[in-house]
Parts: C-alpha cells; structure tokens; sequence
C-alpha cells in the first residue's frame, strides 16, 4: 500500500521490493496520463482580484491579465497582485495534478508521499 510508515533504520528488502512495484505503477500511471497531465492549466487571482494568472502542470506562466483598475495600484503592490496571483494558480495546477493523481492510482495519496519523502530525506520537497 502507498504511503506506509517505513522507520529509514529498518528498512528490509521487502520494503524496497515493495517501494519499487509503488513508484513503476507511478511511472507507468504517468506515462499513461501524459497528455492529460500536458493539458492541466492551474488559476488564480491577486488578493484585490484585479489580476488573473494561468499557469501550466509545470508551474509555467500561460497569462496574466491585469483589469483595468490595476493600473491605479503602485508599483510595489502590483507586483504584489502578480505574484500572489501566480502563486495561487501554481497551487490550483498543484491541486489538480493530486486530484487526478489520487483518481488515477489507486490507494495514492500525494501529500502523504511527500510527507513520507520529506521524512526520509530530513528536507523539505517544495
């Protein structure tokens, strides 16, 4: 089952033998979701919800749209506006990307691996 407890002190073979058959059914669930993964646009809002941001699975800016009251914000808090809203969208592609994930592959659960990697590793994935 994905996101078992493993103490990194005692890990046995079965352990890694069983790790293993989790991240070749992961890879192989991506592979198959591809183009479905390629098509995943994440989006958000500054926090005065005059600027919109979309970004792509990969966290790439598509587009930022400024609404006309914008322009009456100074410099610093635009900028403001454009990072937070790109930040958000980042997060609602993240969120999606887990939706499809937990869908997907059954008994996967994202947050739970990442937990489980942070732990291994003693370092923070994002």
């Amino acid at each position: 089952m994905y996101g078992s407890r493993i103490d990194p002190a005692e890990i046995r073979e079965e352990d890694l033998a069983l790790a293993d058959a989790q991240a070749d059914r992961v890879l192989a669930w991506i592979q198959e979701a591809q183009g479905a993964l390629d098509e995943i646009v994440g989006a958000g809002r500054g926090e005065s919800g005059q600027v919109t941001a979309t970004v792509t699975a990969e966290g790439r800016v598509l587009e930022v749209v400024f609404d006309p009251r914008a322009m009456r914000l100074g410099s610093h808090v635009l900028a403001e506006e454009v990072r937070s809203a790109v930040a958000r969208a980042r997060l609602d592609a993240t969120r999606r990307i887990e939706e499809m994930m937990r869908e997907g592959i059954a008994g996967f659960d994202p947050a739970e691996a990442t937990a489980q990697f942070e732990r291994l590793l003693d370092t923070p994935w994002r």
